[in-house]
């Protein structure tokens, strides 16, 4: 007999992008469940590195304790830069705003999964390891999936579904997406193998007439190796490599032998794309490698995930408890697809700047001096950290309204003077809800009073003027996006019924986010 299994959201996929979507939703009290395929979380090293906006989002929305501690965020007044590189090319400056946590965290992929897994549980969300998805459907009013495992198959019932399940999704697969697709140019081989005598590479990039070929010291005394070359980016992509393949291809773009052995893991990539063209069909949405894949220069993979699973968490949440404005859930798509098409573009832009042609050499000589000029290296490093995102505004101001030099934009971690003591806007948001900040002045109260049929949803703080902030008041999103603005021409409640739906008063208890 098949046994089945009910929730208002099913998420298929366990890796951090799907437990932080678990997370956020359990933590507004909707009845998830994670199925993975995993019995356990892998220790195959994937991703490292957490971008900017990335580590801002998450940290406003609690997700990093334990990686990123209080003490590590408004220690010192002025901003914080970490260096980067663009193509290979050093000199790249990651920066960020005084206050905020530091440019680029590295973290083991499997810590971050076994930590938002544990906030997922925490928050009450279900996850079945150890079934693998063989059908997904939706129909008018729910979605189904059937999982195989050990035990026979579940079914697995729910009002929507998520697909978080990586770049092979069987949810993507069954659920008519369409993709646009780049076909692969470059082709590469990575490793962690032990250097025999004579095969010393150095760390860091190391360019040739060949390729590319990336060393970097692991713990165990092995080195980890990447082969980046263009001489038959489709040959082989189906088979597993070997280390005689890996050798035999960092010896040829060395252009010397280069003896290795004892590999503990091998694995073969390429600078192939695909992005959906949409991240919603009816009740099926897909975030991170699902819904978006390109080549993993500049790290940019898990933190665009990341950041799909931190906008579509509240806005799902909201729908699913019938407190979202028409169009709500819409917006995830419109929001984050635009940001995944600008990884890919900047991706295919660094591997075709990175391609060991010598005609390219004056592009990357200039290139070079670009970034260490510095001016051309803050454009760069907001596109790579994603703090140069600015949202479009959602509300009913009509043609006549604009928006604010606030609106659409993240809002720094400030600190602030409440009734409550000092506080910080990390610390504002932690709880999950929407944040409307009131500066004083006279127009304080005609606030209160546009927002009060969505005091259930909302929390409202009074806070002391701010020359950081100088505004009367501020409606600020879960993910830490501003909505509105008083300047932005809209009324605060014309926003608020956008995002929000119908000014209808429900208990604040009704409402909880984490």
């Amino acid at each position: 007999m098949t046994n089945c299994v009910r929730a208002q959201v099913v998420v298929v996929g366990g890796g951090p992008v799907g437990m932080v979507v678990a997370s956020e939703l359990a933590s507004y009290g909707v009845s998830t469940l994670v199925v993975e395929s995993r019995t356990r979380i892998s220790r195959r090293p994937k991703a490292t590195t957490l971008h900017a906006r990335t580590v801002q989002s998450l940290v406003r929305r609690g997700h990093l304790g334990g990686l990123v501690t209080s003490g590590s965020r408004g220690a010192t007044a002025a901003a914080a830069s970490a260096p980067f590189h663009f193509a290979g090319i050093p000199g790249l400056a990651i920066k960020v705003p005084a206050a905020e946590p530091a440019p680029v965290l590295k973290c083991p992929q499997d810590e971050l999964e076994r930590l938002v897994e544990q906030r997922a549980l925490a928050a009450g969300a279900r996850i079945l390891r150890g079934h693998e998805v063989t059908e997904a459907c939706q129909g008018p009013d729910g979605v189904r999936i059937t999982a195989r495992g050990p035990g026979g198959d579940v079914v697995c019932r729910g009002e929507y579904l998520v697909g978080a399940d990586g770049a092979r999704s069987t949810v993507r697969a069954q659920s008519e997406f369409t993709s646009s697709v780049f076909p692969a140019t470059a082709s590469a081989l990575a490793g962690d193998v032990s250097l025999a005598d004579g095969g010393d590479l150095g760390q860091g990039w190391h360019r040739t007439p060949r390729g590319w070929i990336v060393a970097k010291q692991v713990p165990g005394g092995r080195t980890r190796l990447r082969a980046l070359h263009w001489a038959d980016p489709q040959g082989g992509r189906h088979r597993e490599p070997t280390l005689e393949e890996l050798r035999s291809r960092v010896s040829w773009i060395a252009g010397r032998d280069i003896a290795m052995e004892t590999p503990r893991w091998l694995s073969r990539f390429s600078d192939y794309s695909r992005l959906v063209h949409s991240y919603r069909s009816g009740r099926v949405l897909l975030a991170g490698d699902a819904a978006h894949v390109h080549f993993p220069i500049g790290g940019q993979g898990l933190s665009t995930g990341l950041l799909d699973a931190v906008n579509l968490g509240w806005k799902l949440a909201l729908t699913v408890r019938g407190l979202a404005g028409e169009g709500l859930l819409d917006s995830y798509d419109q929001e984050r697809r635009p940001a995944a098409q600008r990884v890919i573009d900047n991706t295919r832009a660094q591997v075709a700047l990175m391609r060991p042609d010598p005609a390219l050499d004056p592009l990357r000589d200039l290139f070079g001096e670009l970034l260490s000029g510095g001016g051309e290296s803050s454009v760069l490093s907001s596109m790579i950290s994603a703090q140069d995102t600015v949202l479009p505004a959602r509300h009913g101001g009509g043609e006549g309204s604009s928006t604010s030099c606030w609106e659409g934009g993240f809002l720094p971690n400030v600190g602030l003077a409440t009734d409550g003591g000092r506080t910080d806007v990390i610390d504002l948001l932690c709880g999950g809800r929407p944040l409307l900040l009131l500066f004083g002045g006279s127009g304080g109260s005609g606030y209160v009073e546009q927002a009060r049929g969505w005091s259930g949803v909302l929390r409202v703080v009074r806070a002391e003027p701010t020359d950081e902030i100088p505004c009367e008041a501020l409606l600020v999103r879960p993910d830490g996006y501003v909505a509105w603005s008083p300047c932005g021409g809209a009324e605060l409640a014309d926003v608020l019924a956008a995002y929000f739906g119908s000014a209808v008063p429900v208990p604040s208890a009704q409402l909880c986010g984490g």
